[in-house]
């Protein structure tokens, strides 16, 4: 009887920490909700929905359904300690800005970050502000040391 019930643990153990180095990989309104939740820390659905409402047309009940899927994701935590549910980002911003950014170099720009730069820093729509250009010059400097 111990040998099963120590071997299920096991089993369940090696599930549990497969499933937390499985890469998360949101939808593109999935981001959206996160980026929320990155400035904010926490919200409830109804915070992150008047939000989404400012820049697109959204629904609350799809906000709502989203988050839920998110939990279920492992995307983001909630809070149903209280009535009213409070979630928070559940996955680090840098960790999955670096997952989503080496994902696109390599299927968008063949594997080259000089691509990636070269669009980003041209003449595309976003031009780079003197500052974040200073910013710019300071890592490259500091990578030319290295």
């Amino acid at each position: 009887m111990f040998i099963i019930r120590k071997k299920s643990y096991i089993r369940a153990t090696k599930l549990h920490s497969m499933s937390a180095v499985k890469t998360i990989k949101p939808t593109e309104s999935e981001l959206e909700i996160l980026q929320i939740l990155w400035t904010r820390g926490v919200a409830t659905v109804r915070e992150v929905h008047e939000e989404l409402a400012q820049v697109k047309d959204v629904g609350y009940t799809t906000t709502l359904k989203l988050m839920q899927i998110m939990n279920e994701k492992g995307i983001v935590r909630r809070d149903d300690s209280m009535r009213t549910h409070v979630y928070q980002a559940a996955v680090n911003k840098e960790k999955t800005q670096r997952h989503l950014l080496g994902k696109m170099i390599d299927s968008l720009f063949g594997g080259s970050s000089t691509q990636l730069v070269i669009q980003a820093l041209g003449e595309g729509n976003h031009k780079a502000s003197a500052e974040e250009l200073e910013k710019i010059q300071a890592l490259l400097d500091s990578l030319k040391k290295q």
